[in-house]
C-alpha cells in the first residue's frame, strides 16, 4: 500500500499544509495509507486529520517513518548533513545552482533517497500542476508597499507576521499607506499573466496602486529595461531560469531612478538566473527589508515563504491544486511522479 507521511514543517514562521482533512480523506478512500505528524504551528488543526481517519505521529518523527513512507512537507528540511533515505516531496530548490540545495542533493545521494520537486511536478506541456503563485504574488507585494510606507516615514520595514486573512491584510496595509499622507507610488509587475503576477497585480488594486502590467511580450526583446526604474515600486513575478533577462542590473543603484522599493516575489537571489542584480540574500520575516543603497534609497523585499502570511487559504488553495496529483502516487515512474523523478536523477548525476 502506498504510505504518504505529512511531516511537520521545521521552517520558522512556517504554517502552511499540502494537504487539507478532505483531502486526506480522498486518499485514504483511494486506498493511500496517510499519517500525518503533529505540528505546534500548522494553521489547520490535527483533530480534522484525525476525523478523515490518518493515522498520527509525534511532531518531526518522520526520520524514524517506515522505508517505504513518502514523506511529504512544504519548505526545507533542517541542514544538519544527515543522508536522506526516504522519498521526500517537497520544495528543494536545488536544481539551479543554489549552494544549500547542493548540499541537499548531496545528501540524498549518501542516504539513496528520492526527491520529487513540487515545483518541478509538472504536466506533459510542462505546465506546474500546483503552486502558491497566487498568494505569494499577493503577500509579497503587500510586505513590498510596506517597505514603501517604510520609507516615506524615514525608516525601514519592520516586522511582519500572519494575517487572519485577506481582507485584514489589505485594511491594515491601506491605513499604513494612508497614514503616511504620501499619493500612492506606481507599481510595474512583470510576469502579470501568471498565478504570481495575477496576486500581486491584484493586491495593488486592492490598495489604489496604479499598476502597470508586463509579461513575456514586453520583455522579449531581452533588455535594458529603464522603464522599470521609472516606477516607485517594482514587483518580479517571474521564476530565474536560463535565459531570464535582467530587470534590475547592478549600476541600478546608482543610476537616476523613481525606484525605491522591488519585491523579488519569485526569490531565487542565489540562482545563477537571478533577474535582479542589486543584492544576494534573502530577507526575513523579522527584517523584511535588505537596503541595498542609502542615497537615494533602495530596498529589496525578498521572504521566501510569503504564503505563510496567509497560512489557512493558501493552503487550502494548493492542497485543491495538488491533490488530483496525489492520487496517483501509486504510479511513481509515471506522470507527473515520473517526470520528477527524472529531472531529480539529472540534476543528481552532476553533482
Amino acid at each position: 500500500m502506498t504510505h504518504l507521511w505529512v511531516r511537520a514543517e521545521q521552517r520558522e514562521n512556517e504554517e502552511r499544509v499540502g494537504l487539507t482533512p478532505e483531502g486526506c480523506a480522498a486518499l485514504i478512500a483511494a486506498g493511500i495509507r496517510v499519517t500525518v505528524e503533529q505540528s505546534s504551528v500548522r494553521a489547520i488543526p490535527i483533530d480534522g486529520y484525525r476525523d478523515a481517519g490518518a493515522e498520527i505521529a509525534p511532531e518531526n518523527s518522520w526520520p524514524q517513518a517506515p522505508e517505504d513512507a513518502i514523506i511529504f512537507g512544504l519548505k526545507e528540511l533542517p541542514e544538519d548533513g544527515t543522508p536522506l533515505h526516504h522519498r521526500h516531496i517537497m520544495f528543494g530548490h536545488a536544481y539551479k545552482g543554489q549552494p544549500a540545495g547542493q548540499d541537499l542533493l548531496r545528501r540524498f545521494r549518501a542516504g539513496g533517497g528520492a526527491l520529487y520537486d513540487l515545483e518541478y511536478l509538472v504536466t506533459e506541456e510542462g505546465r506546474r500542476v500546483a503552486a502558491f503563485g497566487y498568494w505569494a504574488g499577493f503577500a509579497g507585494a503587500a510586505v513590498t508597499l510596506m517597505t514603501w510606507a517604510a520609507q516615506q516615514r524615514g525608516g525601514i520595514c519592520g516586522p511582519v507576521g500572519v494575517y487572519a486573512g485577506r481582507d485584514a491584510l489589505v485594511s491594515s496595509l491601506a491605513q499604513e499607506m494612508d497614514a503616511t499622507g504620501a499619493a500612492r507610488p506606481r507599481a510595474i509587475v512583470i510576469g502579470a499573466l501568471g498565478r504570481v503576477g495575477t496576486g500581486a497585480s491584484d493586491l495593488c488594486e486592492a490598495v489604489g496602486v496604479t499598476v502597470t502590467r508586463w509579461d513575456m511580450a514586453e520583455t522579449a526583446h531581452g533588455g535594458p529595461f529603464p522603464e522599470v526604474l521609472e516606477h516607485e515600486v517594482f514587483l518580479n513575478c517571474i521564476l530565474a531560469q536560463p535565459g531570464c533577462p535582467v530587470f534590475v542590473p547592478a549600476d541600478a543603484k546608482t543610476a537616476p531612478r523613481r525606484l525605491t522599493a522591488i519585491g523579488d516575489i519569485a526569490c531565487d537571489p542565489t540562482s545563477d538566473f537571478s533577474p535582479i542584480k542589486v543584492y544576494d540574500r534573502t530577507t526575513t520575516w523579522e527584517k523584511p527589508a535588505l537596503r541595498v543603497h542609502d542615497d537615494p534609497v533602495l530596498d529589496v523585499m525578498a521572504i521566501d515563504n510569503l504564503p505563510s502570511m496567509l497560512p489557512e487559504e493558501s493552503s487550502q488553495d494548493y492542497a485543491a491544486q495538488l491533490l488530483p496529483s496525489l492520487l496517483t502516487l501509486g504510479d511513481l515512474d509515471g506522470g507527473v511522479w515520473g517526470r520528477a523523478k527524472a529531472t531529480f536523477d539529472e540534476n543528481i548525476a552532476r553533482v
